[in-house]
């Protein structure tokens, strides 16, 4: 359970990080989020099928971590643990809104853009509504802050009982609250002239990410690394 649960989170960040390099390669994502609806849409028809599979890839990467998420407090023996349980919970459920924030890509998106350069003035309405919905507020925000918590209780229970090595547990503090400041970005979306950090965005994620992998690595490594304490 200790190595599988080490080995999913690395396969789920990697595979995130690669499926989320293409789509930033072939689609300018994250930066054509706050463009108008004339350029995503068109933007999206242009990039065909295979955008569109590039989006579910890049989904369903994202959406592994909810099982060694799921798998980490027995992993780590502390299945007793309140906070760990609640945390576990809440990370979960942040898997599941930013799969949902990613996935509208696939299923919701792909007919509004074609309906968009077909002509259909309205379809620009339907996406901003359709955005701000299931990607600012669901994946964006909600996604992102419960992902935070997670991440946030993790570390703490790591602090607090050096199940793994403490420095771990620092890390994931301060990558949580790099990633935090990405926030200003959403939230401006919604309130204008909301300070924004331009870099928060991809510092924050990034940060976050090769914490996500320390944490497989070091349950992996869980005995090994108790003895360096």
């Amino acid at each position: 359970m200790r190595r599988t649960t080490g080995i999913l989170f690395v396969i789920a960040a990697v595979s995130f990080a690669v499926a989320a390099s293409v789509l930033s390669a072939t689609f300018d994502w994250p930066d054509i989020l706050r463009e108008p609806a004339d350029k995503v849409l068109r933007s999206y028809v242009d990039g065909g099928a295979g955008l569109t599979w590039t989006w579910f890839a890049t989904a369903w990467t994202y959406g592994l971590l909810a099982i060694p998420i799921l798998l980490l407090p027995q992993a780590i023996k502390r299945t007793d643990s309140t906070m760990l349980r609640v945390a576990t919970a809440l990370g979960a459920m942040s898997v599941l809104l930013s799969l949902i924030g990613f996935l509208r890509w696939v299923f919701v998106v792909p007919p509004l853009a074609h309906a968009y350069v077909d002509g259909d003035a309205s379809a620009a309405a339907a996406w901003t509504a359709q955005h701000q919905f299931g990607g600012a507020l669901l994946g964006e925000h909600l996604g992102q802050v419960l992902a935070i918590v997670w991440s946030v209780l993790v570390s703490v229970v790591i602090l607090q009982t050096g199940v793994l090595p403490r420095w771990i547990g620092w890390v994931g503090l301060a990558a949580s609250a790099l990633y935090l400041a990405n926030q200003g970005d959403v939230l401006a979306t919604a309130v204008p002239g909301f300070p924004v950090w331009d870099a928060a965005g991809l510092l924050g994620s990034t940060a976050w990410g090769l914490w996500t992998i320390l944490l497989g690595v070091g349950v992996y490594l869980q005995r090994s690394l108790s003895h360096l304490e």
